[in-house]
């Protein structure tokens, strides 16, 4: 039994780049002309010169709330819809497929909506079942939803890509699921950990037998230490796959259980909240992703997610880099006296100061009282001309009253935070 799912994993970081960006600029002269979005985000940057992390930084980052803004104007103003408008009409321009072309259609929260095309392993998801040994011949009990959004979807392609089988369990109706899985005896599990908890607990309750199940991939959910530790007493290995509906696949876990693998088929970038600009490694920042799908390519997309890139390669053996996994949510933008607050302001702000090393607006006061204050480093002893000068940035792009607070190296959190609300709500 072989240890990686293809050779990707572990080809040198060099090989990788050269695939990656080639793959890149292929897919972007194909579909530029043919998705609408991708056109407009690209506008007049030469594809040919797009062949690395720093020439990609330049084209900007398309935003979650940006794709739903996208895809909601465009169903209110397309009103008349003809065959092929759904590519614009439902979409929002960003798909390269419509009817026909897609095999199913998902919705998920905003509403958002994806294409699936019937393509093996469509969302990318078997490299993480693969190394969370789920195999050829094994039966898989998926409980990750079927209806709306394409979770079971996502985790029945993988699986069927493995060369296992698949029972749709779905969710709910946990005696039923005790049930099925006490007769078929499936040899892994797909789901949330909390549900897989709730089965076995039930299983237990009622004297049946489940221990059939051996591997576990689990996602939607977090999976602290104190939960992997009780499953692996009742005999489950459990892993984490970190994707979206958007995107498929981001990173996987492996038996080194240290940080997740990123996706050897995707680009991923750690940007400043509310900016284009990566950040240096070991900052955390917004998960962004470029997608090689040509069906659904998505350039530069913001996940909203924060995490960090860590050191060193994987103990399993992968070479590709890894991530630290979720830690929270980019979005943080904050209403403050009626007006809305955007991390990219904060982001102007800094920018305008080259003595600025690390900021953060920090929201505190009871609620109707808000009170601001720009938490800042500095490279060396802060003046009163430079406080006057951040004031004076402050009034132009925040445009509220402000104070300016500075604190010593290091005090500032890294953490993402470019906006903290602190405010009570009692």
């Amino acid at each position: 039994m072989k240890d990686y799912y293809d050779s990707q994993e572990t080809q040198s970081v060099e090989e990788r780049e050269l695939h990656l960006f080639s793959n890149l600029r292929d897919n972007l002269r194909q579909l530029r002309d043919k998705v609408p979005a991708l056109q407009r985000q690209i506008n007049d940057i030469d594809i040919s010169t797009l062949t690395s992390r720093e020439d990609l930084a330049q084209i900007p980052v398309v935003r979650k709330y940006e794709l739903l803004n996208a895809q909601t104007q465009a169903r209110q103003k397309m009103t008349d819809a003809k065959p092929g408008d759904e590519i614009e009409r439902v979409f929002g321009g960003f798909s390269a497929v419509g009817w026909g072309q897609a095999s199913r259609v998902f919705a998920s929260p905003g509403p958002l909506f994806e294409p699936e095309v019937a393509r093996t392993d469509y969302w990318r998801m078997a490299r993480a079942m693969y190394a969370a040994g789920f195999r050829q011949h094994m039966l898989v009990h998926n409980c990750f939803s079927y209806h709306f959004t394409p979770a079971g979807s996502m985790f029945e392609t993988a699986a069927l890509a493995v060369g296992a089988t698949v029972f749709p369990a779905g969710v709910g109706q946990t005696e039923m699921q005790v049930s099925v899985i006490q007769d078929l005896k499936p040899n892994a599990y797909a789901g949330t950990p909390s549900f897989l908890r709730i089965i076995i607990e039930k299983a237990e309750e009622i004297g049946a037998d489940v221990s059939s199940i051996k591997h576990a991939l689990f996602s939607a959910e977090a999976f602290p230490l104190s939960l992997q530790q009780w499953f692996k007493e009742k005999g489950v290995d459990g892993y984490q796959a970190y994707g979206t509906a958007d995107l498929g696949l981001i990173a996987y876990e492996t038996q080194a259980h240290d940080g997740l693998v990123i996706a050897e088929d995707i680009i991923l970038e750690i940007v400043k909240p509310g900016t284009n600009d990566p950040v240096p490694d070991g900052e955390v920042g917004e998960v962004v992703v470029t997608t090689l799908n040509p069906d659904y390519p998505l350039l530069r997309f913001g996940t909203g997610d924060l995490s960090v890139m860590m050191a060193g390669q994987s103990p399993c053996g992968r070479t590709n880099r890894r991530i630290k996994g979720w830690m929270g949510r980019a979005d943080q933008s904050v209403k403050v006296r009626g007006a809305m607050v955007h991390p990219d302001l904060v982001d102007k702000v800094v920018k305008r100061h080259m003595e600025i090393k690390r900021a953060r607006l920090v929201v505190t006061g009871a609620m109707g009282k808000d009170e601001l204050a720009l938490f800042v480093e500095t490279m060396g002893q802060p003046s009163e001309q430079l406080t006057q000068a951040i004031q004076e940035s402050i009034k132009e792009f925040i445009k509220l009253r402000t104070d300016v607070v500075y604190k010593t190296a290091g005090e500032i959190k890294n953490d993402g935070l470019v906006i903290e609300d602190a405010r009570s709500y009692e």
